[in-house]
């Protein structure tokens, strides 16, 4: 029987993840296999948040530097993580797992308001709890809204799901010849520069001890290995 290492975790997927081979949408089956590998961990007794981007239904930036007003564009974005969010909900439960959708917008009818105080409480009693719309204002990223999340609801890891094994000096899907980092400071990952998250996030979690986990989404069992404690993938702390 496997013993968690980490009993509250946030997983951060990103949107573009859900889209699976195509560069936009949703796939299905991507869904149900992230809610595969989410359910494998409640299963232990692990308590999960998750904050999932929006870049595969919409970018603001890009239509930003197209001449879109940027807020317009990220208020936009943030209604995208807002269906990612719905889309998961709908695997989560079709796989029998409790499941609630926050959001940073207020939207009555269709998710509930995002409430610490309530998030923590529904982690508590196995929900698997969807952090969406960011943190409901412009110029933050869902890494961002990740970390934010995550300190606020006392987690002790947060997980960042990429396509890649981890963290590396360049992109290894151009060069082959790419550094891989099993280990990083939270100012080596910010002096270098190495793009796996924005400096606002990686400052946020580095000035509340939130380690943070990068690793392949792609890897079979990734998440419950990384949650019992196996050493997969890149760790900033």
């Amino acid at each position: 029987m496997s013993t968690l290492s980490h009993k509250r975790i946030l997983v951060k997927f990103s949107g573009e993840s859900v889209a699976g081979d195509d560069e936009h949408g949703i796939d299905p089956k991507i869904l149900d296999s992230m809610a595969s590998s989410v359910g494998s961990c409640t299963e232990l007794g692990a308590q999960i948040g998750i904050v999932i981007g929006g870049g595969n239904l919409f970018r603001g930036e890009k239509l930003s530097k197209a001449g879109m007003d940027r807020v317009a564009g990220d208020h936009m974005g943030m209604l995208a993580t807002v269906m990612n969010g719905i889309a998961l909900r709908d695997s989560l439960e079709r796989a029998g797992i409790k499941t609630r959708v926050m959001s940073a917008i207020p939207m009555g009818g269709l998710v509930e308001h995002y409430d610490r105080r309530l998030a923590i409480q529904l982690l508590s009693d196995g929900y698997v709890v969807i952090f969406t719309a960011g943190t409901g204002n412009p110029f933050f990223t869902t890494d961002t809204a990740g970390c934010l999340r995550a300190i606020e609801t006392q987690s002790e890891l947060m997980l960042k799901a990429t396509r890649v094994d981890g963290v590396f000096d360049a992109d290894p899907e151009i060069n082959k010849n790419a550094k891989f980092y099993p280990e990083l400071s939270f100012d080596e990952a910010i002096s270098k520069n190495l793009k796996v998250m924005d400096a606002t996030a990686l400052t946020l979690a580095r000035d509340h001890h939130l380690p943070i986990r990068v690793f392949n989404v792609n890897t079979p069992n990734a998440l419950k290995d990384i949650v019992c404690g196996e050493k997969i993938g890149t760790l900033i702390s």
